[in-house]
């Protein structure tokens, strides 16, 4: 069993900034003011976050227990609605910031969820809730169907799944090391971005009449 140890600052802080990127970016095209490209930020990147901790009865929520996490959620999406305002970014950055928010918090859902006795399982869901429900809202609010439901997004809560898989398994293995946490983002980085290189997708379920 993992030691309760307090969350990695760095790692959780780094999740909610590159979160909060996507949520910008997403808005993109949209004709949504600075308020409504806020709102998006944050939940975007405390979507996930809010509902693993309601899941797992750790109250209060994250956020509202540490507002510094909702500091760095606005500041940095204003600074990057003022860059994007005016320096075009390419149609990929949307899909490399997600990629790295969906790394980052999927493994951050997981280890919280150990620390707080969850079991090996039910951890490695919390973990994919924690990945994946910010950008769900996000697109949600948006009127889009969320990236995760996408065939051609390629690879979302499966890359999510397979690194809080892994990193609950290291966890079970060798407790308490700096190397799982690692190890389990590059999981989910590289292979969500390998897939949308090589535009890897699960098979559909087809209508065969």
């Amino acid at each position: 069993m993992i030691t309760p140890l307090k969350l990695p600052f760095l790692l959780e802080h780094s999740a909610v900034a590159v979160s909060a990127i996507s949520g910008v970016l997403a808005a993109r095209g949209k004709r949504v003011d600075l308020f409504g490209v806020l709102v998006l930020a944050v939940v975007t990147a405390f979507g996930g976050g809010t509902v693993r901790d309601v899941l797992l009865g750790d109250q209060p929520i994250f956020w509202v227990r540490h507002p510094a996490y909702l500091c760095n959620a606005g500041l940095t999406a204003l600074i990057t609605f003022l860059l994007v305002r005016y320096r075009d970014l390419s149609g990929t950055g949307l899909l490399v910031a997600d990629a790295f928010a969906l790394a980052l918090f999927s493994i951050v859902g997981s280890q919280k969820a150990l620390v707080l006795g969850t079991p090996p399982l039910a951890a490695t869901a919390m973990g994919v809730v924690t990945g994946v429900v910010g950008g769900m809202l996000r697109d949600v609010l948006l009127m889009e169907i969320p990236l995760v439901f996408r065939r051609e997004i390629h690879f979302y809560a499966t890359a999510s799944l397979a690194g809080a898989g892994v990193f609950v398994a290291m966890e079970e293995w060798w407790p308490g090391q700096s190397r799982n946490m690692l190890l389990s983002v590059l999981v989910t980085l590289v292979l969500r971005l390998v897939s949308i290189k090589y535009k890897l997708a699960l098979p559909e379920l087809s209508d065969n009449k």
